[in-house]
């Protein structure tokens, strides 16, 4: 339910819903869309406020996620490389969702 909200909320801001629950080796990404040129890589997480929900995602999966967007990449014949984004959305316990553009920015660094 909560990756269905954000996928409205996204297609909201002019991005298309390339895939759902994609899985690769490395493990699983709940949302990747196009938008513009850029690929973006989607976390979602609910819990009761948005800081619990953003709290749920630590180092080691953000991680996963950047690896099998990796694999996602090759599979979908996008080599070399296009601009890739790593999100996350956070979805509250009144269903409000709130989308962190960049948010694996730190990792990457």
């Amino acid at each position: 339910m909560a990756e269905d909200s954000v996928a409205r909320v996204l297609e909201g801001k002019g991005m298309t819903i390339l895939a759902r629950r994609w899985r690769g080796k490395a493990g699983e990404i709940d949302l990747i869309a196009r938008h513009g040129e850029c690929l973006v890589f989607i976390e979602v997480k609910q819990s009761s406020s948005h800081q619990d929900a953003a709290c749920r995602l630590g180092a080691a999966q953000q991680g996963r996620i950047m690896r099998a967007a990796l694999e996602y990449c090759e599979a979908a014949g996008q080599m070399p490389l296009p601009e890739l984004r790593f999100d996350a959305a956070l979805v509250d316990g009144r269903g409000q969702v709130e989308v962190l553009e960049r948010a694996f920015e730190e990792a990457l660094a």
